[in-house]
């Protein structure tokens, strides 16, 4: 059964909902810099922020600059996050993009869409996430529990992940997308989860559009005529 699209009034809702649960959002990864958080979100590609925290929580106190974890080299490196998956490709994204930041960035993270994509091992969800969370830029990053989210409730349907990214922007409205990416999100790996949603403690679930909810204890919806 096809998901249908989420009305406005279904939006500024589901969105009013989860700012009063979470009015101050925040990314699960532990950073003090721009440059903490590039590097926290390159190695939690494929693994948990849990794990990644593990690692860096050692690593920034001893490196958390391009110059000094460049000092490091590979090995060096290596030692800090070989408890995260596929550390090995990591670590040589990590040392290639800290020198680029050193030569041609003053070893400052560029606040570019463009800049950011041409470091090693930097794709667009993470240049998503660090213009959004580390520059207040609008911007949207769809991972697995966006994506999941998205298709599910209604909210933005779409074949990949760049379709549903489109497809936020265009319907969040302005006052909710600094902190969109961060409460879809968080209600995607704690309430809206892949294999047995909670929706019976969900908050927004009388304005999701999915048509299962109900079997995972959702209540009754809202009249489609007061949301339309």
């Amino acid at each position: 059964m096809s998901v249908k699209n989420m009305t406005k009034k279904q939006i500024q809702t589901f969105f009013e909902r989860l700012r009063a649960q979470r009015p101050h959002p925040q990314t699960e990864l532990n950073y003090n810099s721009p440059f903490e958080l590039l590097i926290s979100v390159m190695l939690s590609a494929q693994a948990t922020d849990v794990s990644v925290n593990k690692a860096t929580d050692k690593l920034y106190p001893v490196a958390n600059t391009a110059q000094a974890i460049l000092a490091l080299g590979v090995d060096g490196l290596k030692t800090y996050i070989k408890t995260i998956g596929l550390y090995n490709s990591k670590a040589e994204n990590v040392i290639k993009t800290c020198q680029i930041l050193v030569d041609q960035h003053q070893g400052q993270v560029p606040q570019t869409r463009k800049e950011l994509e041409a470091l090693p091992g930097v794709g667009r969800k993470t240049a998503n996430v660090v213009l959004n969370t580390a520059f207040g830029q609008p911007t949207m990053a769809v991972d697995t529990h966006i994506f999941r989210l998205g298709n599910r409730t209604g909210l933005a349907v779409g074949k990949n992940v760049l379709d549903v990214e489109d497809r936020l922007v265009k319907v969040i409205p302005k006052e909710f997308m600094i902190d969109a990416h961060h409460w879809l999100i968080l209600h995607g790996r704690y309430c809206c989860i892949a294999r047995k949603p909670k929706c019976a403690e969900c908050i927004v679930s009388d304005v999701c559009n999915w048509p299962d909810r109900f079997e995972f204890g959702a209540i009754k919806a809202i009249p489609t005529k007061n949301l339309s």
